[in-house]
């Protein structure tokens, strides 16, 4: 979606969205119960994910608690289905909308639907480009609360520091 912005190179080099701290696990993408059926068992692409329910039942979030090798806060877990040198494994159809909008997020903020930035992706940085801003505004926007209506549980909570860039 926003390749536009940002090549699949510089991505696929950076990769920073596909792996977690501690703090930023809230940030794991949601995958519908649909994808994780077959995700959660042998599947096409040889790898096998661990899968929690959110509480909302309408989706899972990947399980990457186990994977930590350390106390360290700062250590970093990749995605269970990033593949160090060809990137994300998955197709298009199974990969999660968070994924698809990176560095976007749909928030909630004071009962309102609001798309923001992540401030940490290293290609965009903290604060959104005109370019960026002209093409949430010229449709992409309007495609993501769309989705988001449809599919609820994409929504996160609101924090502070993520500028927002549609409302």
């Amino acid at each position: 979606m926003l390749s536009s912005i940002l090549s699949k190179k510089q991505c696929a080099a950076c990769k920073f969205c596909c792996s977690f701290r501690r703090q930023s696990l809230w940030e794991t993408p949601l995958f519908p119960p649909e994808v994780v059926e077959k995700l959660g068992k042998p599947n096409e692409y040889g790898v096998v994910g661990e899968f929690a329910a959110t509480g909302d039942g309408d989706a899972c979030r990947l399980v990457l608690e186990n994977k930590y090798r350390t106390a360290d806060p700062e250590e970093e877990v990749p995605c269970t289905f990033l593949n160090p040198q060809k990137g994300c494994i998955l197709k298009h159809e199974d990969k999660p909308f968070d994924c698809s909008i990176w560095p976007l997020r749909i928030m909630r903020k004071d009962g309102e639907l609001v798309i923001a930035l992540t401030p940490t992706c290293p290609s965009i940085g903290a604060v959104p480009s005109q370019a960026l801003t002209e093409l949430v505004k010229s449709g992409l926007g309007e495609k993501i609360l769309a989705y988001a209506k449809e599919h609820p549980y994409i929504i996160k909570k609101y924090r502070a520091g993520f500028p927002i860039i549609y409302l």
